[in-house]
């Protein structure tokens, strides 16, 4: 493709959406249209239609992105200065604190954004990542660094890069994952397959003992919410994915059977459990989640497992992560 420029509003450089990052409006295609405006420039380096994509990739004076299908939704960013993203992506770099040792798994490669920053901070970490689109995959290795990826670091680590269906059976390691990063989406949607609670089961047979999935879920229908909300807030109920994960890993019940515990145990009734400590709650439950405030995209993310000693992971962890860890008590579903 012959390279060109495309322009940006002024305001700024993109803007995250509720469900991807997604490129703002307005994206003036034609370099004639060139005014005499100071507006930053975009150069076009690569733009083709795959099976599976629309895929651009375009360059800034401070980073690299790319947009995938009709949305023009960012699926990745590499930055050229600071390594952090402010976004989702950020938050999958404190997985491996929080799992056995072992290879990890991203569903959904993309670019390579996850893969850079985990290898980045755990630079022996074996990363096995897969994703469906072979051309998206060569456009990466050629503009976005993923190549450097697949060579092993100084610490041993690595980047396996799969081309498939990364919700095909044949996704499997022997002894299972240590968790699994599950960034799925197409035309800004999370793939209708992570909205039926059955193949929740069968990403989760593909850990190992105490393994764990972290999962960009994306946003509500509407994008209602407040940071800090209580757990009594139904606005998650909205996100079909969340709804999905709970069903699978009967949340409900679970929660049930400990608030009978906490009630025959700490001798308070039905009503009173409702309010009892958050951490006992959650430690008896396999599904824990939070919301990112809109400046970091408006998504939710989720963890299957026990809720992680707070603490713990929050000190394994840059301080630039140290803090995000934290929200996930205060957003779970504790009500029948």
């Amino acid at each position: 493709c012959k390279i060109g420029k495309i322009k940006l509003s002024s305001s700024n450089y993109y803007s995250f959406g509720r469900k991807k990052a997604k490129a703002v409006h307005g994206v003036a295609v034609n370099s004639a249209q060139e005014g005499h405006n100071a507006e930053p420039e975009f150069q076009v380096l690569a733009a083709v239609r795959s099976t599976y994509n629309d895929i651009v990739i375009v360059d800034t004076p401070e980073s690299r992105m790319l947009l995938l299908d009709s949305t023009h939704n960012v699926h990745s960013i590499f930055n050229k200065g600071e390594k952090w993203t402010g976004s989702y992506w950020d938050d999958f770099a404190s997985l491996p604190a929080i799992v056995p040792k072992g290879p990890i798994a991203i569903f959904g490669l993309g670019g390579g954004t996850a893969a850079h920053l985990m290898l980045g901070i755990w630079p022996s970490l074996q990363l096995e990542g897969w994703e469906i689109d072979h051309i998206l995959i060569d456009k990466a290795r050629e503009f976005l660094g993923l190549a450097d990826l697949e060579k092993q670091t100084p610490g041993g680590g690595i980047l396996n890069v799969h081309v498939g269906d990364a919700l095909s059976p044949l996704t499997t390691v022997p002894g299972g994952y240590a968790g699994i990063v599950i960034d799925l989406f197409s035309e800004g949607r999370v793939l209708p397959q992570l909205q039926e609670a059955g193949i929740w089961l069968e990403l989760n047979d593909k850990l190992m003992p105490n393994g764990r999935l972290m999962v960009n879920c994306g946003g509500t229908s509407d994008g209602s919410f407040s940071p800090g909300i209580s757990s009594t807030d139904s606005s998650w109920e909205q996100n079909s994915t969340i709804k999905a994960m709970c069903e699978a890993f009967s949340r409900q019940r679970i929660l049930s059977q400990a608030r009978n515990f906490i009630s025959h145990v700490f001798r308070v009734d039905t009503e009173a459990s409702y309010h009892f400590p958050f951490a006992l709650c959650l430690a008896l439950t396999q599904l824990s989640w939070k919301k990112l405030p809109k400046t970091e995209g408006d998504n939710y993310l989720a963890i299957t497992g026990p809720l992680p000693e707070l603490t713990a992971w929050s000190a394994a962890l840059p301080d630039r992560l140290s803090s995000s860890v934290r929200c996930y008590p205060m957003l779970f579903y504790d009500q029948d």
